[in-house]
């Protein structure tokens, strides 16, 4: 009898397993983005860069065109926010997260459990009875991605003569929070600090196996390494490469900023309209 209860519960198992197997989220089985590769770029040769100019980006979330970095909060079946597929990547060990914009002093299993104010604290705290004991409490703060709130994007551009085109590159990527203190309150004031630096050529491999919502046609999904390549998102400049490794508003402030920025843009914009002659 019990032999046969055995058996009778194997089989129930296997067709419930099999029977989720079967269930379906949609009229089709996705398989094309799961195999992907990241899409070849043109090689580069030194001798090729006739010009060039690194700028950095800020990709601000509140922007609407900018909403599907941020949501969902939460996954949904075969979609993540940009800020869970980088936090979740780094704590697998599968990309590596520096400290640095250069890209030099890596992060260590340590310094990335802390980032964000996230941590262990030990407080003491009282019985509310008798006989009123103090004992210690551990409390863990851990890091929200829903905390990130912008991007800093470091990328260079260049003019290739060899294929004459003015091309752009991404170099790095870095998550934005607003500061906090080593008790992960966040102080006062609107200053923005990086949680850590990813090298982008590394991340395109996992880039080009997310899905990222379009609105208006599920079919019509691109990966995050398409929405990188062909510029989809808004941005606005607050740096160049300058002698003084200065940003826009260590001396320009509030419309003056933004014009400023405007004007880098249009720089190098006007530079790939010279060259040629209509």
């Amino acid at each position: 009898m019990k032999r046969i209860a055995i058996i009778f519960s194997i089989i129930v198992s296997f067709a419930t397993s099999a029977s989720a197997q079967n269930v379906l989220d949609g009229v089709y089985v996705r398989e094309h983005v799961p195999v992907r590769q990241p899409v070849q770029l043109s090689y580069l040769r030194e001798a090729d860069v006739m010009w060039s100019k690194k700028v950095w980006r800020i990709i601000d979330l509140k922007e609407k065109m900018n909403l599907p970095f941020y949501y969902p909060t939460e996954k949904i079946n075969d979609r993540l926010s940009l800020n869970d597929i980088l936090y979740n990547a780094v704590k697998e060990g599968t990309l590596t997260a520096y400290l640095d914009e250069e890209f030099m002093s890596p992060m260590t299993r340590e310094e990335f459990q802390r980032i964000g104010g996230a941590g262990v604290d030990t407080t003491q705290i009282t019985d509310p009875e008798p006989p009123y004991l103090t004992r210690d409490t551990v409390i863990v703060r851990e890091f929200s991605t829903t905390n990130v709130i912008a991007y800093r994007v470091k990328e260079e551009w260049f003019f290739d003569k060899q294929r004459s085109v003015i091309d752009v590159r991404i170099i790095g990527i870095a998550p934005l929070i607003y500061a906090v203190d080593d008790k992960g309150n966040r102080r006062e004031g609107d200053l923005k600090i990086p949680i850590m630096w990813i090298y982008y050529p590394e991340a395109r491999k996992i880039f080009a196996n997310q899905e990222v919502f379009m609105r208006g046609n599920d079919s019509d999904r691109r990966t995050w390494d398409d929405i990188f390549l062909k510029r989809m998102f808004s941005s606005y400049i607050y740096k160049e490469n300058n002698v003084y490794d200065r940003r826009i508003e260590d001396y320009k402030q509030g419309m003056d900023a933004l014009v400023e920025a405007e004007r880098i843009k249009m720089d190098i914009t006007n530079l790939e309209h010279d060259l040629w002659e209509y």
